[in-house]
């Protein structure tokens, strides 16, 4: 009876420390999951629909082919239009085409539960991203059609579209809810104090002030 505890602890803390992949997202326990807009069932994730229901449509989307569809940002000159494939539910992976203008930038950010791989489809953008701490590395190149870049998972990244002709990407992201952290609206957007600002940034209060009355704007 000791002996057996014994080799389950012994299993446990070998799992822990070594070998065990654990993923954010839970792996599926069957073909699929294809979510029900109609139930009221609050899960971690969406609720499956009755797989005798199921259609190809539930695997389906069109309309990443045509630029400026979504969510618009005005103040960086993007558009991201989330893809939204009801069978994607439980499968850890999302899709979303950004459009960005001429000039325009999607600003340094980081998915904290995904990592993310990006096609360019017209256009140019230079796309990169930092390493972690102590080093902060800049790991960036000047991105064309049909090139691809990847991004691992927590890392701050960013878009820069710095030619004349407006770019669009196409990008994977290996969690169903990745979030999106942008660094410049987490500092000035929220209420932090502007003293804690000013000893962040190696600067003083005024300039964390002038720069904050900018994300109060549209």
């Amino acid at each position: 009876m000791v002996g057996g505890l014994l080799l389950v602890v012994t299993l446990l803390a070998l799992a822990a420390g070594h070998g065990v992949v654990v993923a954010f997202d839970p792996n599926p326990l069957q073909d699929f999951c294809v979510y029900d807009t109609t139930s009221k069932v609050r899960v971690n994730g969406l609720p499956c629909k009755d797989p005798a229901a199921v259609v190809a449509d539930d695997f389906f989307f069109s309309g990443v082919d045509a630029p400026g569809r979504g969510t618009a940002s005005l103040r960086y000159g993007f558009t991201a239009l989330s893809v939204q494939i009801p069978g994607l539910n439980t499968l850890g992976a999302s899709h979303a085409r950004v459009d960005v203008a001429p000039g325009g930038v999607f600003p340094p950010h980081y998915h904290p539960r995904a990592s993310e791989t990006a096609v360019v489809l017209e256009g140019s953008v230079y796309f990169g991203f930092v390493t972690s701490y102590p080093d902060n590395r800049l790991l960036a190149r000047v991105l064309r059609r049909g090139d691809v870049f990847a991004v691992p998972q927590g890392l701050v990244h960013f878009l820069y579209n710095n030619g004349s002709e407006p770019a669009a990407l196409y990008a994977s992201l290996s969690s169903q809810n990745p979030g999106l952290v942008l660094v410049g609206d987490a500092l000035f957007a929220a209420p932090l104090p502007g003293d804690l600002l000013a000893k962040t940034l190696l600067t003083d209060e005024g300039t964390v002030h002038k720069i904050r009355a900018n994300f109060r704007r549209p």
